[in-house]
């Protein structure tokens, strides 16, 4: 019962963010450090600390999201073209049963990094309300766009975006 709760809520901001004008990345007006973490992901726990100086895009993601099946391949395609320019992706899984995000990856299988969250305490850190949610942090760990949703027409878009925050220098970030 509470599952579907949450779905229902979840499918209601998806359904929100995509008709609403922020449902596009969003530059941050002001500066804000982003939340750090400490999570369990597929091979070891995953901090964001150990990224200091490179970009992070922090998606979050669940198994029952339509749009998360079209977002992968692009972020296996980001994480394979960018990663040695010091792009780190990181899936964030906010699945109540880790069986079920098992299942979505071995469909939609991830060349890039995932943690589970499964008490969605970062979720609620990052004031997730779409899915999916995404997040570019820049090198100097400021939250530097936000993205709810995901539509492939806007893939051109999201990937300017990352370039640009590839290109800004940055100072080490916690």
């Amino acid at each position: 019962m509470h599952n579907s709760i949450i779905r229902v809520a979840l499918v209601a901001a998806v359904i929100y963010s995509l008709i609403s004008p922020a449902s596009a990345f969003a530059q941050s007006g002001g500066k804000h450090q982003a939340p750090g973490f400490t999570l369990p992901g597929q091979n070891q726990t995953i901090r964001l600390s150990n990224y200091k100086g490179k970009v992070v895009y922090l998606d979050f993601w669940a198994s029952w999201c339509v749009p998360c099946r079209r977002s992968f391949p692009w972020l296996n395609a980001m994480h394979e073209k960018y990663s040695d320019d010091g792009l780190v992706i990181i899936g964030v899984n906010l699945d109540m049963e880790r069986a079920d995000a098992q299942r979505f990856l071995a469909e939609y299988p991830a060349d890039f990094a995932i943690v589970y969250d499964e008490d969605q305490a970062l979720a609620r850190a990052y004031e997730v309300v779409a899915m999916p949610s995404s997040y570019v942090i820049g090198r100097d760990g400021q939250l530097a766009a936000r993205h709810m949703g995901f539509k492939v027409k806007q893939q051109d878009e999201y990937e300017a975006l990352l370039v640009e925050a590839l290109q800004k220098p940055g100072n080490d970030h916690e």
